[in-house]
């Protein structure tokens, strides 16, 4: 009884007009950038993030999640089509789906990959709603001893999911710490880190870092490796698959499904993660594995579920402890406490129409992205003809206003313009910048339960240890690490994000 209150609750906030306009615009601007390779979620909603400061935070939440996930479907459309992923987490579909644009079946292949999202992305809301009430009263039985352990062990566990190199993912969350740490202390009120700076003797601007590093840093990466694209604008027929097809697909979609919404929890990359996994499962019980690679729709219903899927599914630790499972969830986050919230189990208590707002827009904004994405399948690839010189200086300015904008200091331009060149440097050196990002925002948390637990202790530093749940977050902490060093597990992380490189 207690969940069908909540979801009234939600459903009441999320059927507002003013969430449902800004529901449709977020999965209509995540449609878009799905479509738009070199762009993605993670930059879009950095470079959106001063738009927020005027709308209430369920409606801004609500905004930036449609974003997330429709960037999921959207993503798939230019990878089946052009063989092209407009998300990194699309990159497993251009296998299969490309091949069945080839053989003129482009339709199924489209519908294919919009029901089974769909699909995906309602099961797995259904599982957020569920499960994100009893997390959250187990999280409000944390302390801050429990709270470090667990900042820690998602810090960890995104450097395992993290691609390429360990040691420079290490580096990732270390650098991002570091930056974190900036400002002034709240406990001494000394100053750390400003070299003298007025301006970042408070902190470093979370929206100009975060517009740096992933919105900047992204146009200067696709302006280096800008390409001409064959894109393919004639009108898609046919779009109802076949009987043999749904047959076909039930399976994946089903096992996808489960997979994402298993693996979006964890932090790190679980949307991606997820679908390379779906792809890799479906290859391995197929009676014809021979077929993938070759148009099987197998390996498009597959991974289109799971990556959905996972996406959804992260919201359930940014909802309900306040940890952000990937680089986009670190900026929803950033987005609360922007707006005077602190994320955590708290919420669900004190901004119950936020919480569940947020949980039942996903349901509204899913059969939105249904209705958006077939009939507009040849508007989006029409998109993809606008040039990349053109699209992108049009970005950076509506960047660099929307960063001014937020404190009206010309200071946070160049802090804009510092964090892209590390970006760009960043990538150049074959380092994920997402790793940086959760460091950053985690940092404070981090230091802040660190110097709780050891007040509440008395500086008795074996109170992580001494305390069950503590004790067992770092242990698990450390295996993880230990697992990942394994020269086995090195060579398979490396198999697995291959293709996306």
């Amino acid at each position: 009884m207690e969940l069908l209150d909540n979801l009234y609750i939600g459903f009441q906030a999320s059927l507002a007009p003013v969430n449902l306009f800004y529901c449709f615009l977020g999965v209509l601007l995540g449609t878009l950038i799905g479509v738009l390779p070199g762009i993605g979620p993670t930059a879009t909603i950095a470079m959106l993030l001063p738009i927020t400061f005027g709308l209430k935070p369920e409606t801004s939440l609500i905004m930036l999640a449609g974003i997330y996930y429709g960037a999921q479907y959207g993503g798939s459309t230019t990878a089946i089509l052009i063989n092209l992923p407009g998300e990194s987490s699309s990159a497993v579909t251009a296998i299969d789906g490309y091949q069945m644009a080839k053989q003129g079946r482009a339709g199924p292949a489209l519908a294919t990959a919009a029901l089974g999202s769909f699909f995906a992305g309602s099961v797995a809301t259904v599982l957020v709603a569920v499960f994100a009430g009893p997390l959250t009263e187990i999280a409000l039985q944390f302390g801050p001893a429990e709270y470090f352990s667990l900042i820690f062990l998602g810090l960890i566990s995104s450097v395992a999911l993290a691609h390429g190199s360990v040691i420079k993912a290490l580096a990732m969350i270390v650098l991002g710490l570091l930056f974190g740490l900036v400002g002034t202390d709240v406990t001494s009120g000394a100053q750390r880190f400003t070299l003298g700076i007025p301006e970042i003797s408070d902190k470093l601007e979370f929206v100009a870092v975060a517009i740096g590093v992933f919105g900047l840093a992204e146009i200067l990466r696709n302006l280096e490796n800008e390409h001409d694209r064959d894109v393919m604008v004639t009108k898609i027929t046919g779009l109802l698959p076949s009987k043999e097809d749904f047959k076909a697909m039930v399976g994946p979609v089903l096992r996808g499904t489960a997979l994402g919404s298993a693996l979006g929890i964890l932090p790190g990359g679980g949307a991606i993660l997820s679908s390379f996994a779906a792809y890799t499962v479906e290859k391995k019980i197929s009676k014809h594995p021979e077929r993938f690679g070759k148009g099987a729709i197998e390996g498009v219903a597959g991974p289109e579920s799971a990556n959905n899927a996972g996406a959804q599914t992260s919201f359930i630790p940014m909802l309900t402890l306040g940890i952000p499972a990937n680089a986009v969830m670190a900026l929803m986050v950033g987005a609360m406490i922007i707006q005077g919230i602190q994320p955590g189990p708290n919420v669900a208590v004190e901004q119950p129409s936020l919480f569940w707002g947020v949980i039942t827009s996903m349901w509204i904004g899913n059969l939105m992205l249904v209705l958006l994405n077939l009939p507009l399948i040849g508007l989006w690839v029409r998109l993809l003809t606008i040039p990349y010189t053109i699209l992108f200086p049009a970005i950076l300015v509506f960047c660099s206003i929307g960063v001014f904008s937020v404190n009206s200091n010309v200071f946070d331009l160049y802090t804009v313009a510092f964090f892209g060149f590390i970006g760009y440097v960043l990538v150049k050196l074959g380092c994920e910048p997402a790793p940086l990002l959760l460091g950053f925002v985690l940092g404070p948390m981090i230091e802040e339960n660190l110097r709780r637990a050891m007040t509440i202790s008395r500086g008795d530093w074996t109170v992580f240890f001494t305390r069950p749940l503590s004790a067992t977050l770092l242990v698990i902490s450390v295996l993880v690490l230990l697992v990942v060093f394994l020269p086995s597990v090195r060579k398979k992380r490396e198999e697995v994000f291959v293709e996306e490189d």
